[in-house]
């Protein structure tokens, strides 16, 4: 077999905030039984996905699919204010699995708000994260944008009386890029007391740069509607990696794109379970004589607590 060297990146896979959501689902069922709705995918993840719909968990887009007298659980990108206002409104069982870290730029938004600022989000269009953020606020309180072209074009209030918040999963590069145009073009607008980027996205990219000088082809384990999994490309891609694949099984893997590469770094988006990792590392291992070097260049200890709702099930 040909030898391959598979530089394995530490940390990876699941963060916090990711494994309090599946929990808060898995603690639904064992306090209320099946079925348990869940506003949205609970977290980008197809097979995490499947795995709780098997258990009973029911996946919707919108409140109105679910019935009144079944719990609703919020996923973990955040929802917009008016959605747990109208699931109180009909008097249902809400548990809100929103990430902490999502929570602390929801709490910033509203902060800066009552202060008479107007915000300015750094994040993608249509993304739920995005939308939930944004959807604390009052229409046109909250701007987007996405580029530095974005900010050439920005039309706002008062430029005296800003505040920017951003999307928990972008890239840390990118992101550094529109904040330096925000911050030219409005001298006075005041950003978060700390980075809005979590901890676990910065983490992630962090490794995949450390390995993107050391392989020939990366391997991001993570779902096509992952943002941070996306990044994780974006990143290795800017970091000098020639090939970078994203993939969500061992199946969708383009051995062909491989072939004569001895080098292959491996990495997965903060909503990919490690059962998954081995299943690629397995696949490679199939086909190759692999020796595996770890990249570490962080150790993650965070932890959440689920909401007390769940607490004496927990």
């Amino acid at each position: 077999m040909t030898p391959l060297t598979l530089y394995l990146a530490a940390p990876r896979g699941f963060c916090a905030g990711v494994d309090r959501a599946i929990k808060i689902v898995e603690l639904a069922l064992q306090k209320w039984g099946a079925p348990v709705y869940v506003r949205h995918e609970i977290v980008h993840n197809k097979f995490v996905v499947d795995g709780l719909r098997a258990k009973g968990a029911v996946f919707v887009e919108e409140l109105d699919d679910c019935p009144v007298d079944r719990p609703v659980i919020f996923s973990a990108h955040g929802v917009p204010k008016s959605v747990p206002a109208a699931a109180e409104a009909r008097q249902m069982i809400a548990v809100d699995a929103t990430c902490p870290l999502v929570t602390k730029v929801h709490n910033e938004a509203a902060r800066h708000s009552e202060a008479g600022l107007q915000m300015v989000m750094i994040g993608h269009a249509g993304h739920p994260e995005t939308v939930g953020t944004m959807g604390q606020l009052p229409e046109g309180e909250v701007l987007l944008v996405e580029t530095v072209a974005d900010v050439v074009s920005l039309q706002v209030r008062d430029p005296a009386k800003l505040a920017f918040i951003t999307q928990t999963t972008l890239s840390v590069d990118d992101t550094a890029g529109i904040v330096a145009a925000l911050q030219d073009r409005f001298p006075a607008i005041l950003g978060p007391h700390k980075e809005d980027i979590c901890y676990a996205t910065t983490n992630r990219q962090a490794a995949v740069k450390a390995m993107a000088g050391k392989i020939d082809a990366l391997l991001v384990i993570g779902a096509p509607n992952s943002s941070n999994s996306l990044r994780l490309v974006e990143v290795g891609r800017a970091a000098g990696c020639a090939y970078a694949q994203l993939v969500q099984r061992a199946a969708d893997i383009d051995w062909r794109a491989l072939k004569g590469m001895g080098r292959l770094g491996v990495t997965a988006g903060a909503s990919a379970p490690e059962e998954l990792v081995n299943e690629v590392i397995n696949a490679v291992r199939a086909r190759y004589d692999v020796t595996v070097e770890l990249v570490e260049t962080a150790q993650e200890n965070v932890e959440f607590k689920v909401p007390r709702l769940l607490r004496e099930t927990a």
